[in-house]
C-alpha cells in the first residue's frame, strides 16, 4: 500500500475477558484453556487483517487485548484505544490504530447529542403522540481521528456497538405482570430492542451530520450494528444515498456509503455475511464511509479497493470451546486517488 492509502477493519471479540473473571452473570468466565485459544484466534485475525485502523467491540479486559498483541508481535505496531480507567466490569468499544496515525486524544461518547429528539404528535390526524426518552448509548461510541500521511486530510472515525436484536428481558421489571405480559415476552422484547437500536442509530447520525454536512470532512463509521444494510437502522445512518452516478460526478454531502454495497458491485452475487442465526446468514457488521471514500463522488479522495470478509469460523457453533468469535471480521482498503478538483 502507498503511504497515503488506508484500511479499516471491524472485529467483534466475543467477550474478550481475562480467565476466571466474570462475564455478565457467568461469574467464572473463561477457563484458562479456552482463554488461550481466544488469544490465539484474536492474534491470528489481527495478523491476517493487518489493517491500519481496527474497530473492536465486546472488549472486557485491556490486559487480554495486550496479550493478543504480544502473542502476534504487534505490541510495537499499534496504539490501543481503551477508555481510561476501564476496570473490565463491562464491555466497551475500543480500537487499534497503527502507530503514527492517531491525531489528538480519543473520546467515548455516552450521552446522545442535544439535537437528538424523538418526540412528535404525528403528521397524520390518526396518529397518537410518541416520545422516546432514551438519552445514552448502550455502549459508549468511540470517536477518534487518524491521518495516514501528513499530506492527507484528517479522518474522523466512530466505533459503535448497537443494541442486540435479541428480545429485551423485561420480566424482572417492576411493571411486569406474568399473567398479563408473559404470553407476549418475545414480541414486546423484540420491540424494545428495536426502539433502542433505532434511537442509537439516530443519535449517531446526528453526530455524523454535525461533522459531515456542508464540509469536506472524511468520516468512517465502524461497528456491530446488529442489523442488515437494508434495515431501518442502516437507512438512518446512511441517509440512503444514490450509488449509480457516473464516475466522479455524484456523492452526497451528508451520506454514508457501505462497503458491502461497493463490494457487491464487484461480485456476481451477494457473498457477504457476518453472522449466522438459526441457519440464516446475515450481515450485522459494517464499515460505512462518507463521500470522500466513494468512487463515484466528485469529492472523492480515496477510492474503494476491496472488502475482505473472514467468516469461515461461522460454519461451526463451538465458539465457547474453540475460542473463535460469533461474528465475521471485515476489512476494507482504500487507495489514495483524489478526483479532479477534490479538496486535498
Amino acid at each position: 500500500m502507498g503511504a497515503r492509502d488506508i484500511s479499516f477493519a471491524s472485529f467483534n471479540l466475543l467477550n474478550l475477558q481475562l480467565p476466571g473473571a466474570a462475564i455478565y452473570g457467568d461469574t467464572d468466565g473463561w477457563d484458562f484453556d479456552i482463554f488461550a485459544r481466544k488469544i490465539n484466534f484474536t492474534r491470528d485475525v489481527l495478523l491476517r487483517q493487518d489493517a491500519d485502523v481496527i474497530g473492536l467491540q465486546e472488549l472486557w479486559a485491556a490486559d487480554a487485548l495486550d496479550q493478543a498483541l504480544v502473542a502476534g508481535g504487534l505490541e510495537g505496531d499499534y496504539t490501543a484505544l481503551i477508555p481510561p480507567g476501564h476496570n473490565g466490569k463491562s464491555i466497551v468499544c475500543a480500537a487499534l490504530v497503527r502507530n503514527g496515525m492517531l491525531v489528538d486524544e480519543p473520546e467515548w461518547i455516552r450521552d446522545f447529542p442535544d439535537e437528538y429528539v424523538l418526540k412528535s404528535g404525528g403528521d397524520d390526524p390518526q396518529q397518537d403522540f410518541i416520545e422516546v426518552n432514551l438519552s445514552t448509548f448502550s455502549r459508549p461510541v468511540l470517536h477518534f481521528k487518524v491521518q495516514p500521511d501528513p499530506r492527507t486530510p484528517v479522518i474522523h472515525v466512530f466505533v459503535c456497538h448497537f443494541k442486540s436484536r435479541r428480545p429485551t428481558q423485561f420480566w424482572r421489571e417492576s411493571w411486569y405482570e406474568k399473567d398479563v405480559h408473559g404470553p407476549h415476552l418475545s414480541a414486546l422484547g423484540y420491540a424494545i430492542s428495536t426502539v433502542r437500536r433505532t434511537a442509537e442509530a439516530a443519535a449517531l447520525r446526528v453526530l455524523v451530520t454535525n461533522l459531515a454536512k456542508k464540509t469536506d470532512t472524511p468520516v468512517v463509521v465502524i461497528g456491530d450494528m446488529n442489523d442488515g444494510k437494508d434495515s431501518n437502522t442502516l437507512n438512518i445512518l446512511s441517509e440512503q444515498p444514490t450509488y449509480l452516478s457516473p464516475l466522479s460526478t455524484g456523492g452526497g454531502d451528508n451520506s454514508l456509503y457501505t462497503a458491502q454495497t461497493m463490494q457487491e458491485y464487484r461480485s456476481v452475487r451477494d457473498v457477504y455475511y457476518t453472522h449466522v442465526f438459526k441457519g440464516n446468514r446475515e450481515s450485522l457488521d459494517h464499515i460505512m464511509f462518507s463521500q470522500e471514500f466513494y468512487d463515484n463522488s466528485k469529492r472523492r479522495i480515496w477510492a474503494f479497493d476491496e472488502m475482505v470478509v473472514e467468516n469461515d469460523h461461522l460454519n461451526y457453533h463451538d465458539h465457547k470451546e474453540s475460542g473463535t468469535n460469533d461474528h465475521g471480521v471485515i476489512r476494507v482498503g482504500f487507495k489514495w486517488k483524489p478526483a479532479d478538483g477534490a479538496a486535498v
